[in-house]
């Protein structure tokens, strides 16, 4: 990085420590910081700075909030009988996006991958259980992500809810497979919570 300054250098260093941000993306992002208002840098390094102090996980739903119980979970005109289950909190708010879903949330903080180590015990599965025995939730849907991983956990949570008496489905099959319910648009996402199976 010896064509840029090295308070430049520094920023581009870190920014591409961000996912999907490669070095030409975070040269963009440092060059435009470097030529925007004083007070727009400082809000935003305040908003990063604060960020780890702030956010917290929701005890009910497991999601990154900043309050506990978080926004969604104190929400008295949610639907309480319907439990969506995703991966991760970006994926609860990809799902919110949709506007289709008035139900609560529970995330799980990943997927099962054994081969990186990665088991039950390391998810908030146990938390779920918890929630689903007292029986106010009839029906859980699994809107895990179309890839080998976030199937496998479909299929494990399916085996252990189905038992308690709740009913069990899948968002349908509108994302690609591969793909994250993070990424995808809202009217397929929508489409695919309308169109979820029994599994």
């Amino acid at each position: 990085m010896a064509s840029v300054p090295a308070p430049l250098a520094r920023v581009i260093q870190e920014l591409v420590k961000l996912p999907g941000i490669g070095e030409k993306t975070a040269t963009r992002l440092a060059f435009h910081l470097s030529r925007a208002e004083r007070r727009d840098v400082d809000a935003l390094a305040g908003a990063l700075s604060v960020l780890r102090d702030e956010l917290r996980t929701c005890s009910l739903c497991c999601a990154l909030a900043g309050s506990d119980p978080c926004e969604l979970c104190g929400d008295a005109q949610r639907s309480g009988d319907v439990l969506c289950v995703v991966e991760e909190s970006a994926d609860l708010a990809a799902v919110e996006r949709s506007g289709t879903f008035r139900g609560r949330y529970h995330v799980l903080g990943g997927t099962l991958a054994p081969l990186d180590g990665i088991g039950p015990d390391d998810l908030q599965i146990a938390p779920l259980l918890r929630r689903l025995a007292d029986g106010s939730v009839r029906e859980t849907i699994i809107a895990t992500n179309p890839t080998t991983e976030g199937e496998a956990t479909a299929l494990y949570l399916a085996r252990l809810i189905k038992p308690l008496g709740v009913r069990v489905t899948r968002i349908a099959h509108g994302l690609p497979m591969g793909g994250d319910v993070e990424y995808a648009d809202l009217a397929t996402l929508g489409k695919a919570l309308e169109g979820r199976r029994e599994m």
